[in-house]
């Protein structure tokens, strides 16, 4: 799918919704699926801003020239994606990025590093395609004019599109989700200018909707409390690694920490007898991990092998995150996407975030029913038909593929 400018006026683009949606075919004759699901946010969710998670694989630029057809468009962006894919069988280089998208700018950051790749305006951005699993974002470059020196003659420059290629498996949500921004920031403009659009009004407010939530397992008001709060001491032998395995506790996490996937049945982690798995830890030595990368998390426990004693602040949770969000009607959106049972993206301030819905958990129950081996598309009909009280629960997936024996610890 490729848009364009003059389409984010029209509405946000529509697709099949049935769980029985054939295949369809890109211009360069490659399958690629429809969604099963058509992303809608709501106006005041994209004035704030929605973040997806990506594989940035790189940028190149072409010559743009006069006013392209959408079909010109749409060789440019398969010309940068040849330009940067990597040929079958060959290793691809990317980099983990949070794409944040909102009415005002489009944002890249690395996901590891925490820093700031790219930040465009959003009316820097002109077009936008998704070629199955891969998103192409065009944007003019812009010309820097220099003083006129009337020593120097005039250069023509050849206006030229800067093109960036990333890969997730939620492009074509990611492409509808940059039109309805554009087509929202328009909306603004004209709402700040006194005309009003009808089209906007809905029969009940998704905020009220939104109200309604309430803010499950509050992670905030849990770890505030002292009390909740765990010091550990581990003593061990100098030159003994901790014995444990961490993973994210999940984007979306009010307080993001890093969580006890797994324990060396004979490390100085287990044998001291006062952690478990699933307990979030707070510190380490005194250091906050709060908020940090996972590399650097893990980096601050490999540093303590040289220590004869580590001592940890840890909140006691359970593996097991329960996950409970109120649904009026089907018409209202979720506000995540789902793939093989784990969640791949999350809408920002949304009612599953308040419901305690984590960027990269896998679902293992729903409303009481086990879905570890359901596959895709009943999990997708079950989400997509649940109204009322919706119960679930998550764990992170790596500390799940540990549990089940689906990938061996790596203890540090």
């Amino acid at each position: 799918m490729l848009l364009m400018r003059d389409d984010f006026a029209k509405g946000p683009p529509t697709g099949d919704t049935s769980p029985d949606a054939e295949q369809t075919r890109n211009s360069s004759g490659k399958k690629k699926s429809t969604s099963k699901e058509v992303l809608i946010h709501e106006p005041a969710v994209l004035i704030e801003g929605v973040l997806f998670r990506a594989r940035y694989l790189g940028s190149t630029q072409l010559v743009c020239e006069g006013q392209p057809t959408k079909a010109t468009r749409m060789m440019q962006a398969e010309e940068a994606v040849s330009r940067i894919k990597a040929p079958e069988g060959e290793t691809q280089p990317s980099t983990e990025v949070d794409l944040f998208i909102s009415t005002e700018k489009i944002m890249v950051l690395n996901t590891d590093l925490k820093e700031i790749m790219m930040d465009h305006a959003l009316r820097a951005i002109s077009y936008i395609a998704d070629i199955g699993d891969l998103v192409v974002l065009m944007a003019r470059r812009r010309v820097m004019n220099s003083p006129d020196d009337p020593s120097e003659p005039k250069i023509k420059r050849t206006p030229k599109m800067i093109c960036h290629v990333f890969e997730s498996e939620e492009a074509q949500f990611i492409a509808q989700s940059i039109g309805q921004a554009f087509q929202v920031a328009y909306m603004e403009f004209l709402k700040a200018n006194g005309i009003e659009d009808s089209s906007f009004v809905k029969e009940m407010d998704y905020q009220e909707v939104l109200n309604s939530q309430e803010i499950f397992g509050n992670e905030l008001e849990m770890f505030a409390k002292k009390e909740k709060q765990k010091e550990v001491v581990v003593p061990k032998q100098k030159g003994e690694i901790l014995g444990m395995v961490i993973v994210e506790s999940g984007w979306g996490s009010m307080l993001p920490t890093v969580v006890i996937a797994n324990m060396a049945q004979s490390g100085p982690a287990a044998r001291c007898g006062q952690l478990n798995i699933g307990d979030q830890i707070i510190a380490i030595n005194g250091i906050s991990l709060v908020g940090l990368p996972l590399s650097t998390c893990q980096n601050y426990i490999k540093n303590t092998k040289t220590q004869t004693v580590v001592k940890l602040t840890v909140v006691p949770c359970a593996p097991v995150v329960e996950v409970k969000i109120k649904r009026p009607d089907t018409k209202y959106q979720l506000g995540f996407s789902v793939q093989n049972g784990v969640i791949c993206s999350l809408l920002r301030g949304g009612i599953a975030e308040r419901g305690g819905v984590r960027v990269g958990h896998r679902i293992i129950e729903i409303n009481g029913q086990s879905v570890v081996a359901v596959p895709h598309e009943k999990i997708v009909n079950l989400l997509a038909t649940s109204v009322g009280e919706i119960h679930m629960k998550t764990m992170p997936t790596s500390m799940f593929r540990l549990l089940t024996g689906q990938e061996s610890p790596l203890y540090i």
